[in-house]
């Protein structure tokens, strides 16, 4: 990829940078600033090399223009944090485009503006050819800043680099590389934690990562789907019925490791009690809610020998007490290993919300601002937004 950084000359552009401001908000109250905060080093570059700066993103999955989802929280927020003034422009009507076109040649340099959440567009995720050129008709160079949008075709993300030329933003170009090189030339024994819901989006992970990792530690829903697959009654747990022999297949290697025991019990939390794997039995209305104490201790002597860590996916239902013990037991186990002891990586929203809670953000070398996209590179997909960057 080329990255923005390689360009000699931004004084008086205009740069579209597509950013991933997809942040969780409360009440119209940003939860977590992270992305934002992470995507600083590339807006404060490129305003320094004196150009005007457009950042374009979505918040949630509009259907059509949802008050709730307006970025303009998003953009005040971003003003504090840079204490700058933003300047945020609605892009719904015709008018709204002329506006911002005509505004665009009489900025000053260095200014930095936000569009309204682009997903207000029907366009945007159907990557319609007509706004694709709207967005590059705004802009002299284009940079791909998101990484967690990176493995999407849209108009802001594929669409709007077919038509001006396009840089990998120095967040996106970062973490590519870091987890390239994990990927290739990882120190060992390297050890991945795979945890999270949604068995389906997992499996190709550890298809993949089977030939890389020395150990491979799972739990969630791909643990639930293979309890399913033996004949073992687990309830109303998250599941992925139709992923049964894929899981099985894999988790039949040795590097897989497994949960001894886990937590049963309702939702609300109540009759948790920890259950060994070989006495499980569940009735319909409890389920799987966390990994149990035995595991956490085998799976620590995992950890604590690793010199690759990577994380992606909670190992239980964490936003609910008593569900919440096995992953942040975990969760501090890796962080103390990757504070300079092994190399840490961590990615997915769930991901930064626990760490963020537990104040262990610093501890880790890499907490990338990907789920999904993190989970499709190291599955070894070729991600469209890369792709369009070459």
């Amino acid at each position: 990829m080329k990255s923005i950084s390689d360009v000699k000359n931004l004084a008086n552009k205009n740069v579209l940078v597509r950013v991933d401001f997809n942040t969780p908000l409360d009440k119209g109250r940003i939860v977590s600033d992270y992305k934002l905060v992470r995507s600083l080093s590339t807006i404060e570059f490129l305003l320094n090399a004196g150009a005007t700066v457009i950042l374009i993103s979505h918040l949630g999955r509009p259907k059509g223009k949802e008050k709730k989802l307006s970025l303009r929280p998003v953009a005040e927020r971003l003003s504090k944090l840079m204490q700058k003034k933003i300047g945020f422009y609605n892009i719904s009507t015709q008018a709204d485009w002329t506006k911002l076109r005509n505004d665009l040649p009489v900025l000053k340099v260095g200014t930095l503006i936000m569009l309204e959440n682009i997903r207000f567009l029907k366009g945007e995720e159907k990557e319609d050819p007509a706004l694709s050129k709207k967005l590059a008709g705004l802009c002299d160079l284009f940079v791909l800043d998101g990484f967690g949008v990176a493995h999407r075709r849209a108009a802001s993300v594929t669409g709007v680099a077919s038509y001006v030329p396009s840089y990998a933003g120095l967040l996106l170009f970062e973490e590519v590389n870091i987890l390239g090189k994990v990927m290739k030339s990882p120190k060992r024994p390297l050890v991945f934690l795979l945890g999270g819901a949604k068995a389906e989006t997992k499996i190709p992970v550890l298809k993949k990562i089977l030939s890389v990792a020395d150990h491979i530690l799972i739990s969630g829903g791909i643990f639930n789907t293979y309890l399913a697959a033996k004949g073992k009654k687990i309830g109303s747990s998250i599941e992925a019925p139709d992923f049964e022999n894929e899981v099985l297949k894999y988790c039949q290697n040795k590097k897989v490791i497994m949960p001894i025991d886990v937590v049963v019990g309702a939702k609300d939390g109540k009759e948790a009690r920890p259950v060994a794997i070989e006495k499980l039995i569940i009735g319909n209305k409890e389920a799987i809610y966390d990994v149990g104490p035995e595991t956490v201790r085998m799976f620590a002597g995992f950890i604590k020998n690793a010199q690759t860590l990577i994380w992606n996916g909670a190992m239980g239902k964490f936003e609910q007490h008593p569900y919440q013990y096995g992953t942040f037991a975990l969760v501090r186990l890796f962080a103390a290993r990757a504070r300079g002891r092994a190399f840490g990586v961590c990615g997915g929203g769930e991901t930064v919300e626990i760490l963020e809670r537990l104040h262990l953000m610093p501890e880790i070398d890499l907490v990338s601002t990907g789920g999904g996209a993190m989970l499709d590179f190291l599955s070894g997909v070729k991600l469209p937004g890369l792709e369009a960057l070459k």
